[in-house]
């Protein structure tokens, strides 16, 4: 069973009591877990009459799975008075996935870090990094009930998005008995666990269809299926009218083929300050690769089973460096 660190958790909590305006930041390109814990606290500290609004960086929208989540506050330019607020990174691993200016952290009277990721780099005044929380919504979970905020029906569905999607409906290796129990708390509460799982797992636009469909016709394998990699270009997105959004899930299905040790999705970005720009998001099926140690080597980072990062590789030099980096880990040479 997982827990938190009693003295960061108190400090963390402590904060959100004593101060009253804050700005949470949630993680670029964001998932379920970043969502869901973006809109716990939210509404857990709406609940104690603070001040508190949410942001979210970068140029992706949210993805349609997620519109049952109540997250029409959600602002995608900061408040004029950011720096005069506290600022609460949800499932952030660095500064660099807040999807703003990191100098932002010098100016701000306070930050704090509420995180699963096994490579967080401790980026904020307060540090509260659980990495044997299935979820960073499963922290949340806990912050709540040590400010002692009641969870609503809408609180708990929010968390129950978190770790539903986190865990990859309770698949990954990241679940725990913990994780089931908090699954029960949550349905106890009313969260509609059908109605959740057909919105974000059976609700799919029929233009993720096409991209997905896309996507396998372009698969291609490396080393007996040790790589398993595929590519989204811009076009494919103009093609059927597509946002960089419903991409989100896809690179599970290249996983999901036999024999694969990584799958690997390579998107290029309908928005982009720079050109050559690509995402590179891995997921490994099992503990034989740490993906996230390959992620972080282009300033990405993630979990040791998902990760993703941005390069200007082209997709040759890709292949072949993606090749050579699973190969070093699981010490046998790619050929």
């Amino acid at each position: 069973m997982s827990s938190p660190p009693t003295s960061e958790l108190r400090a963390v909590a402590d904060a959100l009591r004593e101060r009253d305006r804050f700005l949470l930041v949630a993680h670029e390109n964001p998932d379920g877990d970043a969502l869901g814990s973006i809109l716990a606290l939210k509404l857990g500290l709406d609940a104690l009459g603070k001040d508190s609004v949410m942001f979210l960086g970068g140029d992706t929208g949210i993805p349609q799975d997620y519109e049952l989540l109540s997250l029409e506050a959600l602002r995608r330019e900061l408040p004029p008075d950011a720096a005069e607020r506290v600022l609460v990174a949800l499932d952030c691993a660095s500064a660099l996935r807040m999807g703003l200016d990191p100098a932002l952290l010098e100016r701000v009277p306070l930050s704090l870090d509420v995180d699963h990721h096994h490579d967080n780099t401790h980026f904020a005044g307060i540090n509260l990094v659980v990495p044997d929380a299935s979820s960073t919504g499963e922290i949340v979970r806990d912050l709540l009930r040590e400010l002692k905020i009641p969870l609503t029906p809408q609180i708990a569905e929010a968390l129950y998005v978190a770790l539903v999607t986190d865990t990859g409906r309770f698949q990954y290796t990241n679940t725990t008995p913990d994780s089931h129990r908090m699954a029960a708390d949550l349905m106890e509460l009313g969260v509609d666990v059908h109605g959740v799982f057909r919105q974000l797992f059976e609700n799919v636009p029929f233009i993720k269809i096409q991209l997905l469909a896309r996507v396998l016709e372009r698969v291609e394998r490396y080393d007996d299926g040790r790589l398993t990699i595929s590519f989204i270009s811009r076009s494919d997105y103009e093609e059927f009218g597509a946002d960089e959004s419903l991409s989100e899930g896809i690179v599970d299905h290249i996983r999901a083929i036999e024999g694969t040790t990584v799958a690997a999705l390579v998107r290029e970005q309908l928005k982009s300050e720079r050109e050559g720009i690509r995402k590179v998001s891995l997921r490994t099926a099992d503990d034989a690769v740490d993906v996230s140690v390959i992620a972080r080597q282009e300033n990405g980072g993630g979990h040791r089973q998902a990760a993703g990062f941005s390069t200007e590789q082209s997709s040759e030099e890709l292949v072949a460096w993606l090749r050579a980096e699973i190969a070093a880990q699981v010490e046998a040479p790619a050929h």
